[in-house]
């Protein structure tokens, strides 16, 4: 069992500690995404540790269709496969199911569904994800889950969400099973669980409540960032935070902004993933404390400046914005990979701040101060 201990709160705010088989997080944190074993944009493991990342996200689905689990686990799990040795987060492949396949047909024991690569019939309920997950060997593994659409009507909803419900526990008995099996590389392999619940505020509160029983290794809030309004995001997480275990981490899915990070570890959040500043990253647009810029604008063409002074991450501390601007326009993927890595850089050194700010009881001015500042048109 891992161990989670808060080092100082600051209102909601959490600064903690949670450690791992693989290494202590320091939370709140930021997990890089690479979905199929690397973040896009041509990022090393190298580059992971330059850029401070603590946690790597990997996705279940995608390395279960290409290059298959079970070659992963031979090769000795994915901390070998990638040469990365800190933690992994593997997410159960559910919301990729959901959203990749066209066709699919969710029955009790799972979803019946064709691979988006090459058309294959794949099956994946509660059990053959962690099946795939202890394969990969990741240090964390997300429960099995259905993610519905944040406008789906709520009957549906409520199905949805006890079927979850009933797919967590199968995936907790899995888990043990797997975890005491001689095969099994990481034998301390954690589950999260996953709240669903769309936009409804009590049936998203009972799930809380309902998972938080089981005594998992931490609690996810899933289904947002998926359509609803930001207004509603903070809505209900200002109601089913509260609901979930204290002194558990708490992870957000899938989220998001600069912004949306602030407004969310002030109600309480440890953990976020975002694909945001990769794929803007590729698309040379970068975040700074002064807003976002857009490389390709014109403005930028004559600027020997970095994209941001004072930053010291591999691309600032060497390029300027023409440089980089030209690399783009000219579809080099040098351009792409330095903003990627300028983009995780400021993500992770902002963590950095958050978890500072709420050592030192300043969290609110400080997340006040960083809002203002992003707000400006650079």
């Amino acid at each position: 069992m891992a161990v989670y201990k808060i080092l100082k709160k600051d209102g909601n705010a959490k600064r903690a500690e949670f450690q791992t088989v693989h290494g202590t997080i320091q939370t709140p944190v930021f997990m890089n995404v690479g979905t199929a074993a690397a973040i896009k944009g041509a990022v090393s493991t190298e580059d992971l540790e330059q850029i401070k990342t603590q946690v790597e996200l990997s996705n279940t689905y995608h390395l279960h269709v290409r290059p298959g689990d079970e070659l992963i686990h031979d090769l000795g799990g994915l901390h070998k496969f990638m040469v990365w040795d800190k933690p992994i987060l593997t997410d159960s492949g559910g919301f990729q199911v959901f959203s990749l396949a066209k066709l699919r047909k969710i029955k009790e024991e799972g979803v019946h569904f064709h691979s988006h690569v090459d058309g294959r019939k794949i099956f994946m309920g509660p059990e053959e994800s962690m099946q795939i997950q202890s394969n990969l060997a990741s240090t964390i593994a997300m429960a099995f889950d259905e993610c519905p659409s944040s406008v789906a009507d709520r009957s549906y909803v409520q199905k949805s969400v006890d079927r979850t419900a009933r797919w967590l526990v199968r995936c907790q008995e899995e888990m043990k099973r797997l975890n005491a099996l001689e095969r099994t590389i990481n034998k301390e392999q954690l589950l999260f669980g996953i709240n669903q619940g769309a936009i409804y505020e009590d049936i998203r509160i009972s799930h809380a409540k309902q998972i938080s029983d089981l005594n998992l290794d931490g609690y996810a809030v899933g289904g947002l960032a998926v359509g609803e309004s930001h207004e509603e995001m903070y809505r209900i997480l200002d109601a089913v935070v509260p609901n979930l275990p204290e002194d558990k981490p708490t992870y957000l899915m899938g989220v998001g902004t600069p912004a949306n990070i602030l407004e969310a570890v002030e109600r309480g959040v440890d953990f976020f993933d975002c694909v945001y500043p990769t794929r803007n990253g590729r698309h040379g647009h970068v975040y700074t404390n002064q807003g976002k810029r857009n490389l390709f604008n014109q403005k930028y063409a004559k600027d020997t400046r970095p994209i941001e002074e004072g930053c010291q991450c591999p691309a600032c501390r060497r390029y300027s914005r023409a440089y980089i601007r030209h690399l783009l326009k000219a579809k080099e993927m040098l351009g792409m990979r330095l903003c990627v890595l300028h983009n995780l850089y400021f993500y992770n050194t902002m963590m950095e701040e958050i978890r500072d700010a709420i050592e030192k009881g300043q969290y609110r001015s400080y997340k006040e101060e960083k809002l203002y500042g992003m707000e400006a048109q650079p």
